[in-house]
């Protein structure tokens, strides 16, 4: 959330960037009426706080006038009191209303673009950023996609999930499950082995935690809800991993706090359709490791990269063609005001396909969920949080199965094979 301090001050900031994300005019008109409805908020606090500073002068007056015997002027300022107890109450509520009011405003506003961002509004306007090609594949004309090297070496059955749940649930057998089970301790490893703290959080959450992280209100139609218990099934460990910091001060000594955590993830993907929901594509439920950093603002874009680094190098160990996308501003996250895509070329369908997003989210989160630390100067700030996906595992082990087919069958890297405890699916 949009800090208020932003909104009034850096007004021609905020527009512009509100602009580059592409949000509608109608949603950045909201600006002047937040601003006007702070200026309420302000002025019925100094209101209030007048009546509350002249309510504790009349007590103590009343006190003394007791003591010293004149009961009846102590009466008259006692009626006082009473009556600005009643004119307080009604400005307490008038304030929550005020202040409830102006967030529901604000929560409906994005996150502002770093400057770096570019200009555009489809992914065809993304930056490639950077790229690492050295294991471009080149496959024969009988190559194979996923879909199909799944069924022949049976290790997914498409047919099963759609039985079981419906279309987007696969069934893995054998050595595919084998293979999804190695990707996610390989993941993890690597995770501990640069510092991230391995948890392991719930795969629902409530409202309050969907909220403080930015899913809600924006991608409520995507998330699935239970509502005998009004949980919602997480898109991401990002979601309880960032909220176990909710309304938490820290110190400056604490970052970075880094963060790691397997989960199977749930997205409704409402309106997918076409090549892009086939096979591992795009589905309902899937595998995920995450990366979460809380960090200083004055590091946390330094952090950022780092954790691209990271990224990257898992995708070099799974020896995967890779490029690193600058996502452009109208196709950034509600909550992002950085992101980086990391993508591997599948050969057998001749596209790329994004495996990761890392972001960062400055004080977006921080701000919604009250994440605050104590600076050396004894102020308390906001802190940035971060994340990134490493890896989800249904497009890395689709790029996987293509990338590596052999006429033997299926070569598995090499820093993986301790994990499967296989070299080849054949």
């Amino acid at each position: 959330m949009i800090e208020i301090g932003v909104i009034r001050d850096e007004k021609e900031r905020l527009i512009a960037g509100l602009r580059k994300k592409k949000v509608a005019e109608e949603q950045i008109a909201m600006i002047d009426l937040i601003v006007s409805e702070d200026d309420k908020r302000k002025s019925t606090q100094t209101t209030l706080d007048g009546l509350l500073s002249r309510s504790n002068k009349l007590s103590d007056d009343i006190g003394r006038l007791f003591q010293q015997g004149k009961a009846s002027d102590a009466n008259l300022l006692k009626a006082e009191v009473a009556q600005i107890k009643e004119e307080t109450k009604v400005l307490e509520v008038r304030l929550k209303d005020i202040k409830e009011g102006i967030d529901a405003m604000i929560i409906q506003l994005p996150n502002i673009p770093h400057h770096s961002v570019p200009e555009g509004s489809k992914p065809e306007d993304n930056e490639v950023f950077r790229s690492w090609d050295k294991t471009m594949p080149v496959l024969g004309s009988d190559a194979l996609p996923h879909w199909e090297l799944a069924e022949k070496y049976n290790l997914i059955s498409f047919k099963d999930g759609v039985k079981l749940t419906g279309a987007g649930f696969p069934v893995y057998k054998g050595k595919g499950a084998r293979l999804q089970r190695a990707l996610i301790n390989f993941f993890l490893d690597e995770a501990g082995a640069a510092g991230y703290l391995e948890i392991q959080p719930p795969i629902m959450v409530n409202k309050e935690s969907a909220t403080a992280t930015g899913q809600l209100p924006d991608k409520e139609g995507q998330m699935y809800y239970c509502d005998r218990d009004e949980f919602y099934l997480i898109p991401t460990a990002e979601v309880p991993l960032t909220n176990l910091y909710r309304d938490v001060i820290l110190k400056k000594s604490d970052f970075p706090v880094k963060m790691a955590g397997y989960t199977p993830c749930f997205r409704r993907e409402a309106g997918s359709y076409g090549s892009d929901v086939k096979g591992l594509n795009r589905l309902h439920q899937f595998d995920k490791v995450e990366l979460v950093q809380l960090q200083h603002p004055d590091q946390s874009y330094e952090t950022l990269m780092e954790m691209v680094e990271h990224v990257e190098s898992l995708l070099k160990k799974l020896e995967l063609p890779y490029r690193v996308l600058r996502l452009c501003g109208g196709d950034m996250s509600f909550n992002s005001a950085l992101t980086f895509d990391l993508e591997t070329y599948s050969a057998a369908q001749g596209r790329w396909l994004e495996v990761s997003s890392v972001s960062n989210f400055e004080t977006f989160q921080s701000n919604r969920m009250k994440l605050r630390f104590k600076d050396e100067d004894g102020k308390t700030r906001l802190a940035h949080t971060l994340n990134g996906s490493a890896l989800a595992l249904p497009r890395i082990v689709a790029t996987m199965l293509e990338n590596h087919q052999t006429k033997d069958g299926i070569k598995i890297p090499e820093a993986l094979q301790p994990y499967t405890g296989f070299s080849m699916i054949n």
